[in-house]
């Protein structure tokens, strides 16, 4: 059942992605923004306390919901798991983003000012000062980034609690970005829950991620980038993702990024060429080989569960 629910919400969201995804996350952003207001007196109990309301409520609501429909009949739990991937899940925003960066830098007038717009919207900070090689190289760190969290974060713990797992992660993934990035002085120790319970939930499928990138790419050069350069990265796990992704595919990932604000320092990751359109759909290309490798194994998978039943 799992395993159709998921197809079914691949092909769904191929021919019909879910534009409104965004003022979902605002409406979940905006519950959050809520316990913080009443809760955030800088301890760290606070933010167990937010973290649970925010997250517990629809998890074991779903786990709930998702047990009596089955009760029911198993295709109302099978469309409840339909709806909840389709909301939770953005594969398609992050291929759509990706080429369109892409296709703008081959263009001859205007390219270059165009996949600035398009990266810039996408990666939420203005990169003006960027230039082909640099919007390149950040397009590629994007696409092995957000495939991750849009969409194999997501499979992973689909996969292991159905409904509810993917509202965990996503529900997770939102108060890490919003609570545990904030700078403890500032913040005090609120966020500090969020932030290790996201790493905890993403140790496990991250560096399955990593392992799958190698898998259907170059392994040799992913192994040696992972082990040799991923703990350079200052988000370890990030460090992880990219170091695999740019040895399977080939390609210099990290290095200096111009901001306007001033130069934003980065360790080197990767083997090969500087990264230019072509390695942009290439990267896409190696996230789809990654996606078609975990169906099969989700069938084989599958198909063992039926056959010792």
């Amino acid at each position: 059942m799992s395993l159709l629910s998921l197809l079914a919400v691949l092909l769904l969201e191929q021919f019909r992605p879910l534009d409104s995804r965004a003022k979902l996350n605002r409406l979940f952003i905006r519950y959050a923004n809520t316990l913080e207001r009443h809760l955030n007196a800088g301890e760290n109990r606070h933010g167990v306390l937010a973290w649970c309301l925010a997250v517990l409520p629809p998890v074991a609501g779903l786990l709930i919901a998702s047990a009596l429909l089955y009760h029911i009949t198993p295709f109302l739990a099978w469309g409840l798991n339909i709806g909840i991937l389709y909301v939770t899940i953005g594969f398609k925003s992050v291929t759509r983003e990706a080429s369109e960066v892409a296709s703008a830098l081959r263009q001859e007038e205007g390219g270059l000012a165009r996949a600035r717009e398009v990266l810039s919207r996408w990666h939420g900070r203005p990169v003006d000062t960027f230039s082909e090689g640099d919007v390149a190289r950040l397009a590629v760190e994007q696409t092995f980034l957000c495939s991750y969290r849009q969409l194999f974060g997501v499979v992973a713990w689909f996969m292991v609690l159905g409904a509810a797992g993917a509202m965990l992660y996503y529900a997770s993934q939102i108060l890490a970005q919003k609570w545990g990035s904030q700078d403890e002085k500032d913040f005090g120790r609120f966020g500090v829950f969020a932030a290790k319970a996201f790493e905890l939930l993403d140790w496990v499928p991250l560096r399955f991620t990593a392992i799958s990138f190698a898998v259907v790419g170059d392994f040799e050069d992913a192994a040696y980038c992972w082990r040799s350069q991923a703990l350079q990265w200052a988000q370890e796990g990030a460090g992880i993702l990219l170091s695999s992704g740019a040895g399977a595919l080939g390609v210099r990932l990290g290095g200096p990024l111009p901001y306007e604000g001033g130069v934003e320092f980065r360790p080197e990751l990767g083997l090969g060429d500087d990264p230019d359109a072509d390695y942009i759909d290439s990267a896409v290309g190696l996230v789809w080989r990654t996606l078609v490798l975990w169906l099969v194994l989700l069938v084989l998978l599958t198909l063992a569960h039926w056959t010792a039943v």
